[in-house]
Parts: structure tokens; C-alpha cells; sequence
């Protein structure tokens, strides 16, 4: 089957080989569906907007919500973040910049909108994540967070780059980049590498857990990273994660977290 750069469950998504993500996942029941059903409903009228109004058709109106899951990126980068980026040299050259196509008016203003209310879906959706303090499954506890971490780690340096990840106990945030191809000469696409992750990792929790059935929600929130600034931010916001649920005090003391040492 030819692969697609965008797909959809409830969410669009949008993936390229070489491109960079900032990717959350959490467990079948740590959010009811039902519970971000109001944005979701919001963008897919504002998606319906966006191809009735371009007469580019469905492909450009897909690239331009696109941009606007790029723009809107993690839930941790906001110009009112005081820390100052401390970004390697190289980080420029893994990364370009955006050169925005010219749109109209009334394109603009429903971007803008989409924009906001995906910003809205974020925080919603991490603000329910951190709530829940007693997962039916802990993914925190050290042999489930291992059968995460060995998953998380087992394309390294074959299909992707990892720069950073946080095991909390009842979602994963991940921060990644994809290589163009595979130790095959393949292209490599976030759904495989997705797919065979959260494969692999359920049934060997499920087996810690001595249970049956399915263990992660099949959506999965992915952005795209856009620029160093960008992943600066993904990285900080993934690492901190413990730290703002009120875990730990200290991001170093959380047993989940991964930081690669290029950073």
C-alpha cells in the first residue's frame, strides 16, 4: 500500500520522511472520547472552511492546516516562556524555517481561528492527561516503564533520531526525528514507526500486567517541529512534564525521562 503524507483518525496527520515531531500517546481510558469532542467538532467545521473557500482543492487545504498544527506546536512553547533557548550549533542545520505561501484574507482568518482552538484541544487534552493520578495500568512503574523505553529506543540510529521522551503513568511524550530512509532504503513514515511501537510495547506490558486487550487509545497527537526554537521548547515541555503533574520536584528524580546527549 503506497503511503500517504496525511491520515486521519479523529485528528488529521501529517508526516514526511526527515521531518521532526513532538508526539503524545496515552492509555485506552485515561481520556473519555467524548471529552474533546467540542474542539474536535470546531476544526473539522473550520477544515471544511478552509476547502470550500481554496480553490487549490482538498491536497492544499490539508497543507495549509497543516501550518497550523505547526504553528500551534507543543503545549510548552508560548512566547511567554522566560527561559532562554540554548540551542547547539547544529540544531540550524536539521531544521529550516517556514516560508509561508501567500493566502487570502478569508484563508488567514480561518488559520487563525483553527489555530486557536487547536491550541484549546492541547491544553485540554494534556490538562486531562496530568489529572488522573491512578491509571488502571501505571506506565511508571519501573518494568512497564522499561518495556516503553526499550520500544521507545529499538529504531535508534536505524530510523530515527531520539532527542527526547517521558514515560508518565498514563501517557508518553516523545520528541523525534525520522530519518529519510531505513536501514533498507525505504522511507521511513511516523505511522509505521507508531504502529510498531505501541505494538510492541502493549504486549509486553500486557504481560507484566497479566492482562488482555488493547492498552493505548489509537489516536495519537503528533506535531510537527518546525524550527530549533521549536524543539527547544517541545524537549523543556516534555522533560518538565513530571515536574508540572506534581510528581517529582526535580525533572532528574522522574525514572522515565530521556534526554539525548547531542542536547
Amino acid at each position: 500500500m503506497t503511503k500517504k503524507e496525511s491520515y486521519r483518525h479523529i485528528l488529521p496527520h501529517f508526516q514526511q520522511s526527515g521531518q521532526a515531531y513532538f508526539i503524545t500517546w496515552n492509555l485506552k481510558d485515561a481520556i473519555p472520547l467524548k471529552a474533546l469532542h467540542r474542539y474536535s467538532s470546531q476544526l473539522e467545521i473550520l477544515k471544511s472552511q478552509l476547502k470550500s473557500c481554496n480553490p487549490g482543492g482538498a491536497a492544499n487545504s490539508d497543507s495549509l492546516i497543516q501550518k497550523c498544527g505547526s504553528e500551534s506546536a507543543s503545549p510548552g512553547n508560548s512566547s511567554s516562556q522566560s527561559a532562554e533557548p540554548k540551542i547547539n550549533a547544529d540544531w540550524t542545520q536539521r531544521f529550516g524555517s517556514l516560508h509561508p505561501k501567500a493566502v487570502t484574507p478569508e484563508i488567514e482568518s480561518i488559520q487563525k481561528e483553527y489555530y486557536n482552538v487547536r491550541k484549546k484541544y492541547i491544553k485540554a487534552y494534556n490538562d486531562l492527561l496530568d489529572m488522573e493520578k491512578n491509571p488502571t495500568v501505571d506506565l511508571s512503574k519501573p518494568q512497564n516503564t522499561k518495556a516503553i523505553i526499550d520500544s521507545l529506543k529499538f529504531f535508534e540510529g536505524k530510523r530515527i533520531e531520539n532527542f527526547a521522551f517521558c514515560v508518565m503513568p498514563n501517557h508518553v511524550h516523545w520528541v523525534i526525528k525520522l530519518f529519510e530512509k531505513d536501514e533498507f532504503g525505504k522511507p521511513v513514515y511516523l505511522e509505521d514507526i507508531l504502529y510498531s511501537v505501541k505494538r510492541f510495547s502493549a504486549n509486553q506490558i500486557n504481560k507484566l500486567e497479566n492482562r488482555k486487550g488493547s492498552l493505548w487509545q489509537k489516536e495519537s497527537f503528533d506535531t510537527t517541529i518546525r524550527d530549533d526554537i521549536h524543539l527547544y521548547y517541545a524537549v523543556e515541555y516534555t522533560l518538565n512534564n513530571p515536574v508540572n503533574a506534581g510528581f517529582v520536584a526535580d525533572r532528574n528524580d522522574w525514572g522515565g525521562n530521556f534526554l539525548s546527549s547531542n542536547f
